[in-house]
């Protein structure tokens, strides 16, 4: 059983400046709903309650969110706004989090590598809040797990993207097992333009298996000083196996304004119900 979920929320959010000046982007809202909430709640219908952050400085409204709030309960005790928290209570009392901090900002790899303590050795899912996604008949992270039972190696969720855009993304080639499952054989790191494998992108949704903190500290840092994790599931693929997944559900880059404006409007017209 995978239990354990590490959420990398220590970047700066700089694309959302000012509004990221002082406060978390995780925090940002769709709708009336913190966009790290909905990343919690997706990994806990998937079973993982054990939650682990790898935060950095000025992250503390991220801590503040997933505990109690004594003052605010007490002001709304008996009133119909009462209800509003009835979702984060039920996160608070089936999960357990703990926080550790990445130092120095040095990609996902090392934001990864730095949650080590909170995992231990064992296999855990990886979520990167940026992407919000919405399965069909299950979350995102609820499929990969059936996938993960199934073949018991790391797993990669992707989804096809125009071949222009590719360069903005993680991209894998790979043997295809089946329509939705592709065995990596390479993956490229935003590959310059027309120098992409595939149109199969990686989003923002992992399950790695424990050796992957052993790769990622023998993992040489790239461009800019950054380490990153597809370098180090490239190694996982030569030495062993790694599954890319094609999921079934929605999902919406909310790392830019067009993303968030899209994700809001989607929402607002599927999951929005007006307050009282």
């Amino acid at each position: 059983m995978i239990k354990k979920c590490l959420f990398p929320v220590a970047g700066y959010g700089t694309r959302f400046l000012p509004a990221t000046k002082a406060m978390p982007k995780e925090i940002l809202p769709i709708l009336n709903k913190p966009l790290v909430q909905y990343g919690v709640e997706e990994a806990m219908q998937a079973g993982l309650t054990d939650i682990g952050f790898v935060t950095g400085r000025g992250k503390r409204a991220i801590e503040d969110h997933f505990d109690v709030s004594y003052e605010l309960e007490h002001q709304i005790h008996g009133s119909g706004k009462e209800k509003l928290l009835t979702g984060i209570r039920e996160l608070i009392e089936s999960c357990r989090f703990s926080y550790t901090r990445q130092i120095t900002m040095r990609g996902l790899g090392h934001a990864i590598l730095s949650g080590r303590t909170l995992v231990g050795d064992e296999p855990f899912g990886v979520v990167l809040a940026d992407d919000l996604c919405f399965g069909e008949d299950q979350g995102v992270l609820e499929q990969m797990v059936g996938v993960f039972k199934q073949f018991h190696c790391s797993i990669v969720a992707v989804q096809e993207v125009p071949m222009e855009e590719t360069h903005r993304y993680g991209v894998i080639e790979g043997e295809t097992l089946s329509d939705k499952l592709f065995r990596v054989t390479d993956m490229v790191e935003k590959p310059a333009q027309g120098c992409a494998p595939s149109n199969l992108a990686i989003i923002g949704r992992y399950i790695l298996t424990p050796d992957i903190f052993d790769i990622l500290e023998a993992t040489e840092a790239g461009k800019d000083g950054e380490i990153q994790i597809t370098d180090a599931l490239l190694q996982q693929a030569r030495d062993g196996s790694v599954i890319a997944y094609k999921f079934d559900g929605t999902r919406f880059d909310c790392g830019s304004v067009e993303g968030f404006v899209d994700a809001t409007n989607y929402c607002y017209q599927n999951h929005y119900v007006p307050q009282g």
